[in-house]
């Protein structure tokens, strides 16, 4: 029950930020049509670039790993058994993922916690001031790759099929 919640919040994020790559190749568009057409320099919009790819990036690695997005060795991960995958897998999960996330957490909040304090912005004049924000991202995109993987343990001790 709770892992089904987990993989629908996840697959959601994804759903929703995946349309931030649309958005992100517009905006390209558009920074290079005003730039090179008009000769209108904007360091907004190419923030907001930025912005739209670390938000993407950092908060759907957790769906990549929910579809099986992630690169493996398939060069004997193919050959495996589904038991010896599911075994690879929480094997992976319990050993790597999960104390990965755990120490990107733990290290990431005083960092963010810093650029809280002080309300960070863009080191450009006229930027976006909004780096604190954006450095949020950290902690929280440990929490979802570690739920994720919470569900992706509980698929392999189930004897589920990994999604490759």
């Amino acid at each position: 029950m709770v892992f089904d919640w987990i993989d629908r919040m996840n697959e959601a994020i994804g759903r929703i930020l995946a349309w931030f790559m649309v958005v992100m190749a517009l905006l390209m568009v558009s920074v290079v049509l005003l730039r090179y057409v008009f000769g209108i320099g904007t360091l907004i919009l190419q923030e907001s670039i930025l912005y739209l790819h670390g938000t993407s990036f950092m908060l759907t690695i957790a769906w990549a790993l929910k579809r099986g997005g992630h690169v493996r060795v398939d060069v004997f991960y193919g050959r495996m058994t589904l038991r010896q995958r599911n075994l690879v897998d929480l094997t992976g999960h319990l050993l790597l993922l999960l104390p990965v996330c755990v120490l990107v957490f733990w290290t990431s909040i005083p960092y963010v916690q810093a650029s809280w304090r002080i309300l960070e912005g863009s080191a450009d004049v006229g930027g976006i001031p909004g780096v604190f924000i954006l450095k949020t991202l950290i902690p929280i995109f440990a929490i979802l790759l570690f739920l994720q993987g919470l569900c992706e343990i509980a698929r392999a001790v189930k004897g589920i099929p990994p999604n490759v």
